[in-house]
């Protein structure tokens, strides 16, 4: 069924693969652009511009009713490209006000639209083995950075469900334009040994490819029946120890030296040692079943070499 599909967060990373891809299965595609923004990319990409500011809500609901979407995808983020651990939440704080007023004026400006939201899946509380989406979010023991990026995702989520909605919980992203790209800022620390393993690196990373992201949507939109929340992650979650130092062999980089995590809080602080020893993994089992998807590679261990090597890892 062919929709007119605005997508809010249409020059991101994931935007910029979604975008082309929508419009290639036969919907109409439109890109919200803010005032002055680059609305000759989103049109080279095939989306017709609707210029309005998130955080506006009268301009935006303006410009949306008269856009009159069938469906609303909900990507918009404000991450800057150098994050700092030890002050996530400021680092954060303008995507939080996205995830909140950004989420709560779409709905407002476009009522009865099917609306899908970005989420994250490594949100879950600690604990043994993969997290589905019944498992809690990380409430006891959260690292103090990580609390108002949890809480707004958290009213993301309700205002994203109580409108009927999907949100697709998303892992850690790589692909073209993310920090796992090859010009990317976290490949770039590892080529030049700045990644230790902290800990024992016992975090489990589920990753996302980008056009993993896009193939969900559209998956999606062909479902308007799906609702909730849903972890759109790849099949095999790794634990850091052994993710990191094949990433770093695949870009013939130093092999990451340990660091004891009481000497790396002091450099990247509670939230830094979390990250790295903490996270939980999440099941993607829902999501094939429900939307008849399936990640592009099974693992970082194929996605990894296959974005960055020499292309010879086969996608899953």
């Amino acid at each position: 069924m062919t929709m007119r599909v605005l997508v809010a967060g249409a020059t991101g990373v994931i935007g910029a693969r979604m975008v082309p891809l929508l419009g290639a299965v036969g919907h109409e595609v439109l890109g919200l652009a803010r005032p002055g923004g680059d609305t000759a990319t989103l049109e080279a990409a095939g989306a017709e511009p609707v210029v309005a500011d998130a955080l506006d809500r009268d301009g935006l609901c303006r410009a949306v009713r008269q856009a009159a979407p069938d469906a609303v995808v909900n990507m918009l983020t404000a991450i800057p490209a150098e994050i700092d651990p030890r002050h996530l939440s400021r680092d954060f704080a303008p995507t939080g006000r996205l995830r909140i007023e950004g989420t709560r004026n779409l709905i407002e400006a476009a009522p009865g639209a099917r609306l899908i939201s970005q989420g994250l899946a490594y949100g879950y509380q600690p604990g043994e083995g993969l997290a589905d989406e019944d498992a809690p979010l990380w409430r006891t023991g959260t690292p103090r950075q990580f609390v108002p990026v949890l809480d707004a995702l958290a009213e993301l989520e309700r205002l994203t469900t109580q409108a009927g909605g999907l949100v697709l919980r998303l892992g850690h992203l790589y692909g073209p334009g993310s920090i796992y790209a090859a010009d990317g800022s976290f490949v770039r620390r590892v080529r030049d040994g700045k990644v230790p393993l902290v800990g024992g690196g016992n975090a489990v990373f589920s990753f996302t490819h980008a056009d993993d992201v896009a193939t969900a949507v559209a998956a999606a939109l062909d479902k308007p029946d799906v609702s909730g929340v849903l972890n759109i992650v790849d099949d095999r979650p790794a634990p850091l120890r052994e993710w990191l130092p094949e990433l770093a062999a695949v870009l013939g980089a130093p092999e990451p030296k340990k660091a004891p995590a009481a000497l790396a809080r002091l450099a990247v602080g509670g939230w830094g040692v979390a990250f790295m020893n903490r996270l939980r993994g999440a099941a993607n089992t829902r999501a094939r079943l429900h939307l008849d998807w399936r990640p592009r590679y099974a693992s970082v261990h194929e996605g990894f070499p296959a974005e960055l090597g020499d292309g010879m890892a086969r996608a899953a």
